[in-house]
Order: structure tokens, then sequence, then C-alpha cells
């Protein structure tokens, strides 16, 4: 598939990268209006260009990875050149109608909401699209899901898939952080505490995927009694670790609602 990135920021060069290292068959294209920062990628068969337009007749699926303000110029920009694409839109708080509105319907358009993680092909990508698209939205779904997960949600949900999915890498990796400086606390050099509470954390993720049960019923396997797991929980609890998390999460939504 001839894929075609407008905007290589943060989540467009992962994207990128993800695509090149993950699945196979695939032309990559990506567009920034300064390009110096995403040079590295053409040392991984990834076109890089200044220019929305280069490449784009041929592109099959169009991504957007750029701020909700900048995509009624760059559709004007690039409608004229696309023949059979899909765009899938990465543009936090533009709904589907949105986009369709400037496009017209010319094109089918799938909301996508990936995370950083994709880069190593661990993206937990969240995927909505209107039935009349299914067929294309099939294409998109089977990409992904060689990238990470794939969670097919209602459109009304895409703001909560961002601030659970996307900022949520954000929250995940400051518990690191704080596992991190407590494992200093305790003995370990920086770099020891860093690998143990990052592969604890992706253990304990890759135990939540694999069985698909409630993580309390999982955390009950570590708890034993007046055991020195469940103390460390309750003081945690007691100083508001579960309510902060839940309070940050809504205010976020909040936020990108304003």
């Amino acid at each position: 598939m001839n894929i075609h990135i407008i905007g290589g920021g943060n989540l467009g060069v992962a994207i990128a990268i993800g695509i090149s290292k993950y699945t196979t068959g695939n032309s990559i294209t990506i567009t920034r209006r300064n390009t110096e920062s995403i040079l590295f990628l053409e040392q991984q068969g990834i076109a890089v260009s200044n220019n929305n337009t280069s490449n784009i007749a041929q592109a099959e699926l169009v991504i957007l990875t750029i701020k909700p303000y900048q995509v009624a110029a760059v559709l004007d920009e690039i409608l004229p050149y696309i023949k059979n694409a899909t765009i899938a839109s990465a543009v936090s708080g533009l709904s589907i109608e949105e986009i369709q509105e400037k496009t017209g319907l010319l094109v089918p358009v799938i909301h996508i909401m990936p995370n950083i993680a994709i880069r190593f092909g661990e993206s937990a990508t969240c995927i909505s699209y209107q039935e009349k698209d299914k067929t294309h939205a099939k294409s998109v779904i089977d990409l992904f899901n060689q990238l990470g997960t794939v969670s097919v949600i209602d459109e009304k949900l895409m703001d909560a898939a961002t601030v659970l999915g996307a900022c949520g890498t954000a929250y995940a990796l400051r518990y690191i952080r704080a596992s991190m400086q407590a494992g200093i606390e305790i003995g370990f050099d920086a770099q020891t505490a860093l690998s143990i509470a990052s592969q604890t954390a992706k253990g304990a993720a890759t135990m939540a995927l694999e069985e698909k049960i409630h993580p309390e019923q999982l955390i009950d396997r570590v708890t034993t009694p007046q055991g020195c797991t469940i103390v460390g929980l309750n003081e945690m609890e007691h100083e508001g670790f579960s309510s902060s998390l839940i309070k940050g999460i809504k205010t976020s939504l909040k936020k990108i609602k304003e």
C-alpha cells in the first residue's frame, strides 16, 4: 500500500517508523514544512518531503497527523490530487463528519487514534468509521493490527480514546518514573531501577492483555496475607493513587472537549 503521512511531528514520525519496521510491502512518504529534523527517516526507506502533494497521487492511504486548525488548508491543498485514497485522521477533537464536510464526501474518512508506542509496534489504536466506509476501514484496521492492538469504537468515544490511549502513555511513564525514583531510594542505581520498573510494568500489561481478566484478580496472585505487597498497595490508596489517576484522566477529557 502507498501510504502518505501529512505531519512529521512525534506521532507522524512514530507511525512512519512503525509501518516501516513492522509491516511489509508498504511505500511511505511523510511531509513536514521543515524537514531537517526528520531526514534520518530516509535511511529507513521512507520518503521525506516539505511538499504535502509529493507522491500523493499514488497514495492509497493518507494519514493526517496535524493540528485541527491546519486541516482545512491541508485538505484544500491535497484533495485535487487524491484519486482513490482513504483518509485516516489522527486529528484530535475533529470528528469524521467535520472532515467530510471539508472533503465534500469525495473520499472515505476513517478516524484513528494511535499512540507513539506505535514506533515499537505497541500502540493501543482506537478506530471508528461510518458503515458506508466499512470496506475501506478494514484495510486500515489490518494495517494497525500489525502495530499493536486495535479497538473499534463509536465515534463519540474518540475524545475519550485520545485521553485513555494517547495521553495514557504519559500517565504510564509517570508511574514508571515514580517507581524508578523509589528504586533509587531503596538502593538501586538509576539504570537498574529503570530497567526493573519498566520491565515490571511491561510484564503486568502483558498479563492483563493475555489473560483478559480484571486486574484485581491478577493483583490477588501477588498479595499474600500480612505480606509486603498489600501494605504497599494500601498505603498508595490512602495517599490517593487510584483516585488521582482517575481525576487526571477525567480532567484531560474535560480539557480536550473545551
